[in-house]
């Protein structure tokens, strides 16, 4: 049985009581702030993110004084110190090179930096974080060192440190075999989707065909006729001069979607007037960074007014076409990597020229209507389907917090637990992945 020590002098619940035998300690008698200045060319640049310190990707958005940032050596925790990116620390196990808006951390004892890496990305300890901060507005709230460095840490035993490593280690593992699971099963039900949808768009299932001239086609059926995209669609783009709109919108995961126009997370522009405007029925073709990027979902149809950027591609149909037939078609497309090979050697764009004049396949619009019908009864159960599997993954992810956070701040005793022999998962999904111009950035010192 566990005596517990009620904690006194704070103002906050963060942290009511610990375990008897634990240590309570301020931030600075455990860490010193490093505060040197080296320049991203001698010292590689790392992103501070929700998933820990990883090596910055070639795209994220750069400061442009590279040579005024902050030295990490492995083993010191990072911090972003901006509200609005709550949860972007850990501990690094790299040595390299991060924006000033970070607070960089090094262990002054002998601290288990796992424990630490557990302790320090809970929760609890994130909303105290923040709790110390000021600001004018909660976009605009920043913790500094010297606003963190007394808040209260709970310290146990090196040895127990390691035991709650070994013990979050397992479970969190665990936890994340059952996600991974999960997760699969999605990957699995769109990718059914998609090939039941591509092969019903493209008219598969009938019998009776001729040979496409289309490059990623064999056969469309017999009545159906081939022609360049330019005759059904044009290209069009409205700037929001004068911020006449402001639902922003999104590309993610082959849907656009609403975004909140006031976050402060990714790369966002100084102005919205820059964006263009969209209507309902717009096609959006996201036809950037085809070398790097071979996975995400590049179309999707606009279902309402709304602001999206710019370096989209936005197309108007014409003619007897559906929006939503034109739209999976070049769907369908996109899944054959058509567009990816209009990008060939250094050349990572492109745009509506350069894809105009491709072939695509019309079937009369009564026939349009009634594949769309047959492709929404695929739809319905699917994502159902999916839903179930997100809310369960959700569920997951919340008892994971609930664990990690339980055991490091003593609520459940986990001195006498033995671990198993256990496979290690970690958890891969990426909650930033997004088909949009948004990009990881660490910001500039506040």
């Amino acid at each position: 049985m566990v005596e517990y020590t009620d904690v006194i002098n704070t103002d906050t619940a963060w942290l009511p009581q610990i375990p008897a035998h634990w240590k309570l300690q301020k931030i600075d008698a455990l860490f010193t702030e490093r505060k040197t200045k080296v320049s991203d060319k001698d010292y590689a640049p790392l992103s501070v993110t929700k998933k820990g310190i990883l090596p910055q990707l070639e795209h994220a958005a750069k400061s442009n004084d590279s040579d005024n940032r902050k030295l990490v050596k492995a083993g010191d925790f990072v911090i972003n110190s901006r509200s609005d990116r709550k949860g972007s620390c850990g501990v690094s196990k790299l040595e390299g090179s991060v924006s000033l808006i970070n607070l960089v951390l090094t262990p002054r004892s002998k601290l288990n930096s796992d424990y630490v890496h557990y302790l320090l990305r809970n929760y609890r300890f994130s909303e105290e974080y923040y709790r110390n901060g000021r600001g004018i507005v909660a976009d605009l709230w920043t913790t500094r060192y010297s606003e963190m460095r007394t808040i209260l840490l709970p310290v146990p035993p090196r040895a127990e440190q390691d035991q709650i490593v070994r013990f979050l280690d397992w479970k969190v593992s665990e936890i994340n075999k059952l996600i991974s699971i999960r997760r699969k099963e999605i990957q699995e039900l769109e990718e059914l989707k998609r090939s039941r949808i591509g092969s019903i768009i493209m008219g598969q299932f009938q019998t009776l065909k001729k040979k496409s001239d289309i490059s990623w086609v064999d056969a469309i059926p017999l009545s159906w006729k081939e022609k360049p995209l330019i005759q059904y669609a044009y290209e069009r783009c409205i700037k929001n001069d004068g911020m006449v709109e402001d639902n922003l919108l999104s590309l993610s995961h082959g849907k656009v979607i609403d975004k909140d126009i006031n976050t402060t997370d990714g790369l966002l522009p100084a102005s919205f007037e820059s964006y263009q405007i969209v209507e309902p029925g717009d096609i959006i073709l996201r036809l950037t960074d085809l070398q790097n990027d071979h996975k995400s979902l590049r179309t999707g149809l606009v279902t309402q007014r709304g602001i999206i950027t710019s370096a989209y591609t936005c197309l108007e149909t014409r003619g007897d076409i559906l929006p939503e037939f034109l739209q999976l078609e070049l769907h369908v497309a996109d899944l054959c990597k058509v567009f990816y090979g209009m990008g060939g050697g250094v050349r990572q764009s492109i745009g509506f020229k350069d894809i105009k004049r491709m072939l695509i396949a019309i079937p009369p619009l009564s026939e349009q209507h009634r594949i769309l019908d047959l492709i929404h009864g695929i739809d319905a159960p699917t994502d159902k389907q999916k839903e179930q599997n997100l809310n369960i993954i959700n569920e997951l992810e919340e008892l994971k917090k609930v664990i990690i956070s339980d055991a490091v701040t003593g609520k459940i005793d986990v001195r006498n637990v033995t671990i198993p022999e256990y496979e290690r998962v970690d958890n891969i999904y990426d909650d930033n992945n997004e088909d949009s111009e948004e990009t990881e950035t660490d910001g500039e010192e506040a």
